[in-house]
């Protein structure tokens, strides 16, 4: 999503109001519709500080319990003090934190998963790391819920002669080159989309954008100053006019003169 100018923490707590919003509900629907009566066991990966636990959890009327994993052991430690109470039915929504390597997962740690889920994930893997996370998935033998994985199309109104070069050089920033490998970026919902179905599962997905305005003024500074960092740190060569663009764009956000559109798919993958 960017380079975030906040603490890691910071940025996700600052995003959550703009994720819940953005969630497919239509796929929740279809997940409710698709578990059997009884006890929820999900497995959230990549589970930050728990946002998709507190927007998914209310959605699901039953029994729940949730187990959390992440690398950050303070995000670990922020998504395990805020707990997510009650199902709709009452019945109180137990909890455990995992550290773990989301990539490095086996099997066994999804064994008993009744769904698998996470929020904003896929497109910070290698293609290699999408396909083990794929084949971890369906090998659990449960639904996979994907939400907010980003496309590589932003809408800014109004717009500038800019913002279609910024966007190449940030979804190229997204596909950089790193020590893992190359980042899959934009391409990671239609790739995770195409391995779903090769391994055997049903795939629906359904837009997810976050849609932003006056309202959402800090979340859309911080947003717009780390996808032009990226940019500029991907092709220096914008730098020049990078400069001029952002003060004339930050200058819109504090007037409540810009919005945008951040265009991200859910996918919604279940046995056969």
């Amino acid at each position: 999503m960017g380079v975030p100018v906040l603490p890691f923490h910071g940025w996700l707590k600052l995003r959550e109001p703009a994720d819940a919003a953005a969630r497919s509900e239509e796929l929740v629907a279809q997940v409710r519709a698709s578990m059997a009566p009884g006890r929820l066991v999900v497995h959230d990966l990549g589970c930050g500080t728990g946002s998709m636990a507190r927007w998914l959890a209310p959605r699901l009327a039953a029994p729940q319990h949730w187990v959390l994993y992440d690398r950050d052991d303070e995000l670990l430690q922020l998504a395990a003090a805020n707990p997510l109470g009650s199902s709709p039915g009452g019945d109180p929504i137990t909890v455990e934190t995992r550290w773990s390597e989301i990539t490095r997962l086996k099997r066994d740690a999804l064994a008993g998963a009744d769904l698998v889920t996470a929020s904003a994930l896929l497109d910070v893997f290698t293609a290699d790391e999408l396909e083990r996370f794929v084949t971890t998935c369906v090998e659990a033998g449960c639904p996979t819920l994907v939400a907010l994985t980003v496309t590589g199309r932003v809408e800014l109104w109004p717009s500038d002669p800019l913002d279609a070069p910024v966007t190449d050089a940030f979804n190229a920033h997204q596909q950089r080159r790193t020590d893992r490998g190359d980042l899959i970026g934009p391409a990671a919902v239609s790739a995770a989309d195409a391995a779903f179905r090769k391994a055997g599962a049903d795939v629906t997905m359904r837009p997810s954008p976050w849609r932003l305005g006056q309202a959402d003024a800090t979340l859309v500074t911080e947003w717009f100053t780390g996808w032009v960092g990226a940019a500029v740190e991907q092709r220096p060569e914008l730098a020049v006019q990078a400069k001029p663009y952002a003060e004339r764009r930050l200058a819109e956000i504090a007037a409540g003169r810009l919005s945008v559109t951040v265009h991200h798919k859910d996918l919604l993958a279940r046995p056969r």
